[in-house]
């Protein structure tokens, strides 16, 4: 049953880069980031109450809310800066970093969580690595959306990092907590830092400014997220992190498919090929 949570996780969180690449063409990154956080968090709250595990709350070890709360802030890290990297790029390059995060991943969740690494995982691992460096090609921008140097670059590198530390510290912080009181737990936090970014950065004038449609986008995105989440972490409570994180990678084919057809970016034979390399090591690693 895990598999089927951790195939829809992937499915949700392809649909999400789309939804908030629609979102953010005008509106800041952070700002859009913090209105989406709280439909992810009113979401998955709804979940707790609708599983009813929201008594279980004053049975939480200290140990626990303290990963749930280190997660969170990764998460949240992560958050703000793919969706940076999302407004200053292209989705077809931006994507492949971000789940270059399964790499990072496994290799924490060999040495923290003592996972063993099979040759079947080590075989993706090299093949995903590949695939993601063959798809960051250096290519011109599209036309009308100029990519501010390589800032995009680094804020992607940064969602990847966090990304993975997210994974770990979500595994260990969910250890005996239902997993959707977990997810809650946790977009409470995100929600709190990126409310705290828009504050500090002086940027709580730019909702004001949201259009309509973009506004839409960006609530949709939030669902979708919400669903994303609650597959996830359902699939990780249950099933080896190392399994259930390259599955969820496999988001990154919904993501090529909807922005050809929406942004009209197209893949470069290189890029096909690096895309084909991240998908082979991600099924490689599902091998018994």
């Amino acid at each position: 049953m895990w598999v089927l949570f951790a195939c829809g996780s992937a499915f949700f969180a392809g649909v999400t880069s789309i939804l908030a690449k629609c979102g953010i063409r005008k509106t800041d990154s952070t700002t859009a980031t913090a209105i989406r956080t709280i439909i992810v968090w009113a979401f998955s709250w709804l979940m707790v109450f609708l599983v009813g595990s929201q008594s279980q709350i004053s049975q939480i070890s200290g140990r626990t809310w303290l990963f749930l709360v280190l997660s969170g802030l990764a998460t949240g890290a992560s958050w703000l800066c793919y969706f940076r990297a999302l407004q200053l790029g292209d989705i077809n390059k931006v994507v492949p970093i971000d789940k270059s995060s399964v790499i990072l991943t496994i290799l924490l969740a060999c040495i923290l969580l003592r996972e063993p690494l099979r040759l079947s995982g080590a075989v993706g691992v090299v093949s995903i690595a590949a695939g993601t460096y063959l798809m960051i090609e250096r290519r011109s921008p599209s036309v009308g959306r100029p990519q501010k140097g390589e800032h995009w670059l680094l804020c992607a590198v940064g969602s990847a990092v966090f990304a993975s530390l997210t994974s770990i510290l979500g595994k260990v912080g969910i250890s005996g907590i239902e997993s959707n009181l977990g997810t809650a737990i946790r977009t409470g936090v995100v929600l709190i830092m990126a409310w705290l970014m828009v504050l500090t950065e002086g940027k709580t004038h730019t909702v004001k400014k949201i259009s309509p449609q973009e506004l839409g986008f960006i609530c949709l995105s939030g669902v979708t997220t919400g669903a994303s989440w609650l597959c996830y972490y359902r699939a990780l409570q249950n099933g080896p992190a190392s399994i259930v994180v390259p599955i969820d990678k496999l988001s990154i084919l919904v993501t090529v498919a909807f922005s050809y057809f929406v942004f009209h970016e197209k893949l470069s034979k290189k890029a096909a090929v690096g895309l084909g390399f991240i998908v082979s090591g991600t099924l490689i690693m599902l091998l018994p």
